[in-house]
């Protein structure tokens, strides 16, 4: 653990991405496998299920360092994370002379951290303050993150992978490719990444997705149009459709396996030749066509399907690219080639599995026109991909575009507010936005995001001047602040008392201007609905 505590310190310290890179290779060069291999599952963004909750933790530290709750809470708004408040609250009070028997990251993980489940809250306790009291501040912090499910560091996979190969001698793609699919932190399967690329795979494993750029230019100034293959952006859950072994699995692009979720499209796949991976999206698509995001969110997190779900969400994968061709891995064929074979591998597949059609234009100005009408057609704009681009791994800028139309926005009044977390737990920055109906405000939002760091301070100064009521931890406001929001659709929803949903919500900008009198009305925003 020590030296597990001594990388992440390490990482945190710089912002130079080779010194990152480096760091982790010496680390993986000297640590046992076992360690490495956990390492390596938590620098890749893995966590473990929240085993001890943060409060939790706050109570105990309080506990053991016979502090009043008031200093507790105070040196926790002030350090913003409960992993360093505790580590520094035990070293003042208590201290920590460093783990006698220096156990590894995996004994330490398999032989405490992991049976933590098994035991009651008394003995969980017990455990923890008696670790708290043994390890340096360094260890403490790393092992209460741990504990919370809430371990990061600044770094990404795609450095991870460079570590790796660098320590390997392979090749990126073949690291990131075997990383894929479920890898578990063990020995034996960590000394498997660093062998020699014999060109084996999981029939299961998936390919490392290529991720598109942002298209924030014009798109002429990315060449001639005829350069360009362009598909419409689909709305949906980007996946792979895997066929080997006479088996069909189907990934989305969070690394799980969904197959069992999707039935329809599971046999679908047994029509394509063994030794086939596709990339597309998995849709709600009926005979009318694709079919509102909402109708697909029927189906996700569901593991039993009830015949009235499947009639009422069908299903369809529309897939966009083919990486794999009969057991061979053609991601550095040419995009245009890979679609020619695309389309020949789909063909006579049934109707849950198609091929994403392509957007024809004669120049940037007519494709212009078709991307203004992609709402209507329930889709998110356009995808502009270069004839002659390889598939990549992550996101490599300049041959995927994604050229999505505008959000749509609304004007609403801020009620509600509430501290952030971690950095930000002593600000206000969780707000709760709502528009008039009937002469009252109806919540429709919330958001966390679209202000700068100047304006949330004088945001935050504002709230606590101007507190209302406080209910817990959320404090409510005068109707006198006004917020542009921008959102990418909007769905019907019971559950909420406006009767509507919006996705992904957050700020576009502080309406100074307008007076919370002249925000939207709720009518409008339903006037918004297209189904």
């Amino acid at each position: 653990m020590r030296r597990f505590a001594r990388l992440y310190a390490d990482l945190d310290a710089t912002t130079k991405t080779n010194a990152k890179v480096d760091a982790m290779a010496a680390y993986f060069e000297s640590a046992p496998a076992a360690d490495a291999a956990w390492a390596l599952f938590f620098l890749t963004g893995e966590r473990l299920k929240r085993l001890i909750g943060s409060r939790t933790l706050r109570a105990w530290v309080q506990e053991l360092a016979e502090l009043p709750d008031w200093l507790v809470d105070d040196s926790y708004a002030a350090v913003g994370d409960t992993a360093e408040t505790v580590a520094l609250l035990v070293d003042a009070t208590v201290g920590g002379e460093g783990e006698a028997d220096e156990l590894g990251l995996a004994a330490w993980m398999e032989e405490r951290i992991l049976p933590l489940r098994r035991l009651d809250e008394a003995g969980q306790k017990d455990a923890i303050q008696g670790w708290w009291c043994r390890l340096d501040r360094e260890q403490r912090f790393v092992v209460n993150k741990l504990l919370t499910g809430g371990f990061r560091v600044g770094v990404s996979q795609g450095l991870v992978v460079r570590a790796i190969a660098k320590v390997s001698g392979l090749d990126g793609a073949v690291v990131s490719h075997r990383l894929m699919g479920g890898w578990q932190p063990t020995a034996e399967n960590y000394e498997a990444l660093l062998r020699g690329d014999d060109g084996a795979a999981d029939a299961s494993r998936p390919y490392p997705f290529f991720l598109a750029s942002q298209l924030e230019a014009e798109p002429a100034t990315l060449g001639p149009i005829e350069d360009w293959l362009v598909e419409w952006k689909w709305d949906g859950i980007r996946g792979q459709l895997v066929k080997r072994a006479g088996a069909v699995h189907l990934w989305s692009r969070g690394e799980e396996l969904v197959t069992e979720r999707f039935p329809e499209i599971e046999r679908a796949g047994l029509d394509l030749p063994d030794g086939t991976v596709l990339d597309g999206e998995i849709l709600a698509w009926d005979t009318n066509g694709v079919m509102p995001f909402a109708a697909l969110q029927k189906r996700i997190g569901r593991l039993k399907l009830s015949a009235k779900i499947l009639k009422e969400a069908p299903v369809r994968f529309l897939a966009y690219d083919l990486l794999e061709e009969e057991g061979a891995d053609i991601r550095p064929v040419a995009q245009l080639e890979r679609r020619r074979r695309l389309e020949a591998v789909v063909a006579g597949a049934r109707d849950a599995l198609g091929t994403s059609e392509l957007v024809h234009a004669e120049s940037w100005a007519e494709l212009a026109e078709l991307r203004a009408h992609a709402r209507e057609r329930r889709v998110e704009g356009l995808m502009l991909k270069r004839r002659g681009a390889p598939y990549q791994v992550g996101r490599r800028r300049g041959d995927w575009w994604k050229w999505k139309i505008e959000p749509l926005t609304v004007d609403a009044v801020l009620i509600y507010a509430q501290a952030g977390s971690g950095r930000r737990a002593n600000l206000f920055t969780d707000y709760t936005f709502a528009v008039w109906d009937d002469g009252g405000l109806v919540p429709i939002a919330k958001a966390y995001s679209g202000l700068d760091d100047k304006e949330i301070a004088e945001l935050d100064r504002w709230i606590r001047r101007h507190t209302v009521e406080r209910f817990g931890p959320v404090r409510s406001v005068p109707a006198a602040q006004v917020f542009e929001l921008a959102f990418e659709g909007i769905q019907r929803s019971a559950r909420h008392k406006s009767g509507i949903a919006v996705r992904f919500p957050r700020i576009a900008r502080w309406r100074r201007d307008k007076p919370a009198a002249e925000a939207d009305r709720l009518d409008g925003v339903k006037a918004m609905l297209t189904e």
